[in-house]
């Protein structure tokens, strides 16, 4: 996001596995229910069908009050998504990106080899329906692949474990069947698993989803180690299942992660089939995911102001006695200018708003809140291999570079400081297979914090000792090129407790308000979540749309003293 501190980048089964006998076209021109699919089936847009209404608004009716001129800062996915609702309601709409390319915590970018670097890896759910409608708005549809409906557990020494969700009969009996068939766990495991699950409130969402949610709600207080334990569930499954899964949806492990953040999920994939079902891109986020949600914004009259940071928030009391912002103060280099508009919405992540805000706007609980509120530091690692790691049934085919070989799909370890990862040349193959080269493992670090002190020569150490332990067959193969990404704070830490401090869009300063995954929405913080704070913000601002136009004309009639005059005002419309 445009307010957060950047990140430091340093570049330096049978059926599961990919190009048996084919070369990469062949592979993705490959049909049936074996190949690679692309795009968004119908039947996962009913999605929002008995589920809870708080996660899949209606669709906005068509906006009739006055044009308003909104100005965003931050172009990641909760800005992005903002900027896309209000263009499409008529409004007009400025982006202001203190980085030199889009996306946020979904951006990537070039460097100077040609290689592309992401801010972390980025999977699809099945029930990230804010998220697909928004694809589809902007022509993005077919630029996911369908991965076959299997969680993979890789183990130390190449074990690998599954939660195998392919079955002829939908939810719940197939997630029924995927844990008790589970080669994960061990049978008392898996029993008290079961048990544990039947008693919480996922099931109550087959029969009443708003209940369910409520429920799941009032569990924020306790960890999911605590609810689990508390259910009869072992230490041993949080350890070998649930503590990888938990590192992926929010970077930190049962033991101090919300049961409300973890049930959440779980909620959807007991009650929707495809729940479950993943989804990567074709390639990098800025060339399928940012790049075509750009280019619709700009298709509508929305313009993009790169490399322009927010370094203040002008705002004053009207006579009212109600505070208002006049104005915001941008920079780029040693040029300065001043933004106003009729609506204001900073779509920055956690340390990116607490930079921002005013320190007297702490006043307010819901801005002093947000300081509660602490990111959790991730560090994602690629590296490019010689030969194929993840083939792990035919030593000769991980050695050879014509046709691909491996693991397709996000895999998961409990062995490993990583705890999801992938073959991007495999999973996303446009931008990441290279001919003549092997596999690119993306690994992300969560938490990242042992790590982060550590130069990026031993961190790429460390990563592929772990990589050689989980897959032994990949022995003698060498790593050809390297990146390490760190951000400080990325999602926030979805604690025991914390849900209660996220702050809603709607603000104590009337034409002011906030986007961004962290915000107040019924998902957890992700890319879905970003998406649906987007949405939620628009919809505010359109809804007081006669009440923001009057706020404008009476701070234009007041010439409020607090704003500056502006210097080098031109600005440079800047595009990725």
């Amino acid at each position: 996001m445009a307010c957060a501190s950047l990140p430091t980048v340093y570049t330096a089964r049978r059926s599961r596995f990919c190009g048996e006998s084919l070369g990469l076209p062949a592979m993705l021109l490959r049909g049936g229910k074996s190949g690679v699919r692309c795009g968004l089936e119908t039947k996962v847009s009913d999605m929002s069908v008995n589920a809870p209404k708080g996660l899949f608004p209606p669709e906005p009716e068509l906006y009739r009050g006055p044009k308003l001129k909104v100005a965003i800062i931050g172009a990641g996915l909760a800005g992005m998504s903002t900027a896309v609702e209000l263009l499409d309601q008529g409004h007009e709409v400025d982006i202001y990106e203190s980085r030199s390319f889009i996306g946020g915590k979904v951006g990537s970018f070039i460097d100077k080899r040609g290689n592309h670097i992401e801010m972390g890896l980025h999977v699809f759910f099945g029930c990230y329906n804010n998220l697909f409608r928004l694809m589809k708005k902007v022509g993005a549809d077919q630029n996911l692949l369908v991965k076959d409906h299997v969680h993979t557990f890789v183990n130390k020494g190449g074990e690998i474990g599954e939660l195998d969700f392919r079955f002829p009969i939908g939810a719940p009996i197939h997630g029924v069947r995927a844990f008790l068939t589970t080669n994960q766990l061990q049978t008392y495991d898996k029993a008290r698993n079961a048990f544990a699950l039947a008693t919480s409130p996922i099931v109550k969402a087959l029969i009443d989803p708003e209940g369910a949610m409520k429920d799941i709600r009032g569990l924020d207080s306790i960890s999911f180690s605590e609810w689990f334990l508390s259910k009869g569930g072992t230490r041993l499954s949080i350890q070998r299942m649930w503590d990888p899964v938990a590192y992926a949806l929010g970077f930190i492990d049962c033991d101090n992660i919300s049961a409300r953040c973890m049930l959440t999920v779980f909620g959807f994939f007991a009650t929707k089939t495809e729940a479950s079902l993943l989804r990567m891109l074709k390639g990098s986020p800025d060339n399928f995911l940012s790049g075509p949600i750009q280019k619709y914004i700009i298709s509508k009259g929305g313009r993009f102001h790169l490399r322009w940071g927010c370094r203040d928030i002008y705002f004053d009391k009207s006579i009212d006695g109600e505070t208002y912002v006049t104005g915001l103060a941008l920079s780029k280099a040693t040029s300065k200018q001043t933004v106003q508009a009729d609506a204001y919405v900073a779509a920055c992540d956690v340390p990116g708003i607490k930079k921002l805000l005013p320190l007297k706007w702490r006043q307010w609980e819901a801005f002093d809140n947000i300081y509660k509120l602490v990111g959790v530091p991730v560090i994602t690692v690629q590296l490019r291999y010689n030969g194929w790691v993840t083939e792990l049934q035919d030593v000769e085919k991980s050695r050879q570079l014509r046709k691909v070989a491996g693991l397709d799909n996000l895999l998961y370890t409990p062995d490993a400081d990583f705890s999801c990862f992938a073959d991007l040349a495999l999973t996303s193959p446009e931008d990441y297979y290279i001919e003549g080269q092997g596999s690119l493992i993306q690994a992300v670090l969560t938490p990242g914090d042992p790590y982060m002190p550590f130069p990026n020569e031993e961190i790429i150490d460390r990563v592929q000792k772990q990589v050689l332990s989980l897959f032994p067959s990949s022995q003698g193969l060498q790593v050809i090129w390297s990146s390490v990404v760190k951000i400080g704070q990325s999602l926030y830490r979805e604690g025991p407790g914390m849900d209660p401090f996220r702050p809603d869009q709607r603000t104590p300063v009337k034409n002011f308000f906030l986007a961004g995954s962290y915000t107040k929405q019924d998902y957890i913080d992700s890319m879905e979540g970003a998406t649906l704070s987007g949405r939620q913000a628009a919809a505010y601002i359109c809804n007081s749309g006669e009440e923001l136009a009057a706020i404008r004309k009476m701070l234009a009639a007041y010439e409020a003293p607090s704003i500056p005059k502006s210097t080098n005002t031109v600005d440079e419309l800047t595009m990725v």
